[in-house]
């Protein structure tokens, strides 16, 4: 089968979430690089990244401390700048190419608001985790991704950034991968 939809993950795929989670160390008090490289260690280990939180104030409530961040005028964020460089451009030469192109990745109602401000023109879905009530690696938030995009899943190409959390589960969805 061909190729005809691209649908990308957020984090680390189209945006860099260095600020996002440099804010975080700073709302847990704890230096950016100590929250960087305990991040880091846990991805390696394969678990999920809110776990992270969990080592530094165990019983970490990330919903909820996402609404203190909010309530105290520090609510998470990302914006252009955050970005890679590449990302226009490659959505661009996708859409001209004819391809439909998606964005459905582990984020929050709030997160999927600023993706839909930043991508207004550039993609056919914008789905996040928390619209779903599916989150990767899951498989249902693949079958939830195949239930919107127009196409058989072996048309499918979703492209993220890690192997047990895109790759594996959107295979056993049907989709093809990409890092």
């Amino acid at each position: 089968m061909t190729i005809r939809a691209v649908v990308f993950d957020v984090g680390e795929c189209l945006v860099d979430e260095t600020r996002e989670y440099g804010t975080w160390a700073d709302w847990l008090g704890v230096p950016r690089h100590t929250f960087a490289a305990m991040f880091g260690a846990v991805i390696a280990q394969g678990r999920d990244y809110r776990e992270v939180f969990q080592e530094f104030r165990p019983g970490f409530d990330l919903y909820e401390q996402r609404q203190a961040r909010a309530d105290a005028g520090r609510p998470e964020h990302f914006d252009e700048t955050d970005l890679y460089p590449d990302v226009r451009l490659a959505l661009a030469q996708l859409r001209a190419d004819g391809l439909w192109l998606g964005i459905a990745g582990n984020q929050t109602v709030r997160a999927g608001g600023i993706l839909r401000d930043l991508f207004t023109e550039d993609v056919d879905l914008i789905g996040t985790s928390d619209d779903w009530g599916a989150s990767k690696p899951d498989i249902e938030f693949f079958h939830r991704v195949a239930a919107v995009v127009p196409f058989t899943t072996d048309e499918i190409l979703y492209v993220g950034d890690r192997v047990d959390n895109d790759l594996r589960p959107g295979k056993l969805a049907g989709m093809h991968t990409a890092l």
